[in-house]
């Protein structure tokens, strides 16, 4: 598996345990809980685009490649 289908798939798992703790947070009123969910989805937003950003390169370096007739 490509780095970048783990971060993308790692990103994807924050951005939703995120979304979950900001609901349960909110809605019992904690705040400590909710704010750490929020950054957790944020968290997770990064690390889904980087993956993203990552699999556009490598999908580059392998047109590159194939270019260069080395697969």
């Amino acid at each position: 598996m490509r780095s970048s289908t783990k971060d993308t798939t790692k990103g994807a798992l924050h951005e939703a345990k995120g979304k979950v703790k900001e609901s349960i947070g909110s809605a019992f009123r904690n705040v400590s809980l909710e704010a750490e969910g929020k950054g957790e989805k944020v968290a997770g937003k990064v690390q889904k685009n980087i993956g993203k950003a990552e699999k556009n390169i490598e999908d580059d370096l392998d047109v590159e490649r194939s270019r260069k007739g080395r697969i």
